[in-house]
């Protein structure tokens, strides 16, 4: 180990690879000293490990009923208690946070690259093309993302599929921004000028030089935007235009409980409350990246 240490802490890297790994690591270093942020991290890292353990710590898939166990309260058999139709809700959090792992990861592989793509073209080429995309964006932004998101989905028709395409869809739009602005201040850079000065075509410079500089920036935003995917997700979920019951997600789960607050708290409040963690870790883990990833955060 101390070997391995004092290979990623040398003064002078023998590699590109090299390089790297060490910036990987004092990247690490300065996120682990974060304390906040590595509770993001393990809010975050305990949600992946319930949604990839779900068929062993859970007892049922958390669908089918059992009336004899209706509404029952948090007991040491039932951690969170029962529904209205006695399925067991600790069982439905732990399956749903399958459903939110999807939602994020699918809304993520969306629309990064399509945000991405429109800022990184736009900043760079500039022109008219830069107006007619920023236009574009600005439409998009224009809009509340969840009123977009239930014109979308009341246009594809309710279900996770089409809810995950309407959040991707109201969703690419400030990724475009951020992307646009860092493609704005590179490409006028030295090393941009000698790329283009050594016959590399636009996009060469634009895949291999500018793209890779406005990712860093792009991840911090799509983390601090976790909170927001999911809350857009849970309200279309709530509002019956995401996951169709029986599906254990957490915002339909609080539709269906809502009517249970007064007197069987639990039903709804404990989807909320998962919710509520959720969100906050991938704000915490957000907050870290942006300090690690930021390069003017140690001035």
């Amino acid at each position: 180990m101390s070997s391995a240490r004092a290979w990623l802490l040398a003064d002078v890297p023998e590699s590109r690879f090299h390089a790297r790994c060490q910036r990987l690591y004092l990247g690490w270093l300065s996120f682990r000293g974060n304390p906040i942020a590595v509770a993001g991290l393990g809010i975050v890292a305990t949600l992946i490990v319930c949604a990839a353990l779900a068929p062993w710590i859970t007892g049922s898939n958390g669908l089918d009923p059992e009336l004899g166990n209706r509404l029952q309260p948090p007991t040491f058999e039932h951690w969170f208690g029962t529904d209205e139709l006695g399925r067991d809700i600790y069982d439905r959090i732990v399956w749903g946070s399958r459903i939110t792992l999807y939602i994020v990861g699918l809304v993520s592989v969306i629309v990064v690259p399509i945000g991405l793509v429109i800022g990184v073209v736009a900043g760079y080429v500039g022109g008219w093309v830069d107006n007619v995309l920023m236009r574009l964006t600005d439409i998009f932004l224009a809009f509340p993302r969840l009123i977009l998101a239930l014109a979308f989905v009341a246009a594809l028709g309710p279900g996770l599929e089409n809810a995950v395409l309407a959040i991707a869809l109201t969703t690419w739009s400030p990724y475009a921004r951020i992307a646009r602005a860092e493609a704005l201040t590179i490409r006028n850079s030295d090393f941009i000028l000698a790329a283009q000065s050594q016959g590399i075509p636009a996009t060469g410079i634009l895949i291999r030089h500018v793209t890779p500089l406005c990712v860093s920036s792009v991840i911090v935003r799509l983390t601090l935007d976790m909170a927001g995917i999911i809350l857009t997700a849970a309200g279309l979920g709530f509002l019956g235009l995401g996951a169709q019951p029986p599906t254990p997600e957490w915002g339909a789960m609080i539709s269906l409980g809502r009517q249970y607050l007064l007197d069987q708290w639990w039903v709804p409040t404990i989807p909320g409350i998962a919710i509520f963690v959720v969100s906050l870790g991938f704000n915490l883990l957000g907050d870290g990246l942006r300090d690690v990833l930021d390069p003017k955060s140690g001035e």
